[in-house]
């Protein structure tokens, strides 16, 4: 198939690690034999210029590249930009859903009429959990019929298990005391890290290691017993998971939980929030779940977990379940369905 792809979110130059987990997508579609042709945004900010970059560039592929169908991440902006290039280009169009773009629906008339545009132009609609695809029917009944749940599948070589005592060598990680949680994503109030440093402070044997930027950085500043080792690429990512006791990720609501996966893939045990999509992936022998308001419920989950040591194996037979050449060759049939 020739597959014009339309995301907001790619890895650039100044952002490896943006919307890694679309164009690990794209990389196996196309190692599967499929053409790509990529309409994204590889960068963070530029506002609504970048937005307009992402049409043109959409546009031209639909009328010059002649796909055989449009895929779209994010219903909106990219997915209302794809619904126009498919327009344009007299091919169908499938879209998935990660988890702002349905709840943006709920907040504005306007996002929520154009919403519904894309998805009633879309043939199907993926999910990347069973959570989001309920919030989606919530918001917009018209979907029912058409959505399927598939998550974007964890890279189980990249994320396979390392030595903990390796990775903190090579990480210069050794002097760290106690129990050393990992975080890793954007450090902001929906990731809610002020409420995981809290519990780790009132922990007498641990500490917080968290690997991203955002504006609570400052916040985590105030002790010894937390380190802020800023953004890294996406390739060194694992090193950091290899180094951890439990890899943490209490956010307020989490669509689906990528972070969680990749940290059950490398065996080692998780922490997560109980809202959203994490649910579906952790159990009692993976990890904990934790009421992510609740900062006692955080700690007594934080010390569940790290109870169930290093290695733990159980995590990694739930995330070879999501395997990406699996989840990848769901996605495939969705789109040879739509463009048959």
């Amino acid at each position: 198939m020739r597959i014009l792809l339309v995301s907001s979110m790619w890895p650039g130059p100044d952002d490896p690690d943006y919307g890694v987990f679309v164009a690990q997508v794209s990389d196996a579609l196309q190692a599967m034999g499929h053409e790509i042709l990529p309409a994204v945004v590889d960068h963070r900010g530029g506002g609504k210029g970048k937005q307009g970059r992402l049409a043109i560039d959409a546009l031209r592929h639909a009328v010059q590249g002649d796909p055989d169908v449009v895929y779209a991440h994010f219903l909106l902006p990219a997915g209302g930009i794809a619904a126009l290039a498919a327009l344009a280009g007299r091919a169908p169009l499938v879209l998935t859903a990660h988890g702002r773009d349905v709840r943006n629906i709920a907040e504005n008339a306007g996002i929520r009429m154009a919403t519904g545009l894309a998805v009633r132009r879309s043939k199907a609609v993926i999910a990347v959990s069973g959570w989001l695809r309920d919030e989606l029917h919530r918001e917009l009944p018209e979907s029912r019929h058409k959505t399927e749940v598939i998550d974007c599948g964890v890279d189980m070589m990249r994320f396979a298990p390392r030595d903990q005592a390796q990775a903190r060598e090579a990480l210069g990680l050794t002097d760290l005391p106690g129990s050393l949680i990992v975080y890793v994503g954007g450090l902001d109030e929906r990731k809610n890290v002020v409420r995981l440093r809290d519990a780790v402070l009132e922990m007498p044997d641990a500490t917080l290691l968290a690997v991203g930027d955002g504006p609570l950085r400052s916040e985590l500043s105030a002790s010894d017993k937390i380190r802020a080792v800023g953004r890294v690429p996406h390739e060194e990512v694992p090193a950091y998971m290899a180094a951890a006791d439990v890899v943490a990720l209490p956010s307020l609501v989490e669509p689906f939980g990528q972070v969680v996966l990749e940290a059950m893939a490398m065996q080692r045990p998780v922490l997560a929030t109980e809202v959203g999509g994490p649910a579906e992936l952790v159990t009692p022998a993976t990890g904990a779940l934790a009421d992510p308001y609740d900062g006692a419920s955080i700690r007594a989950g934080l010390e569940r977990a790290i109870a169930l040591g290093v290695p733990n194996p159980a995590g990694r037979s739930v995330a070879a379940e999501h395997d990406l050449s699996v989840q990848v060759a769901r996605i495939e049939a969705v789109l040879q369905r739509v463009a048959s």
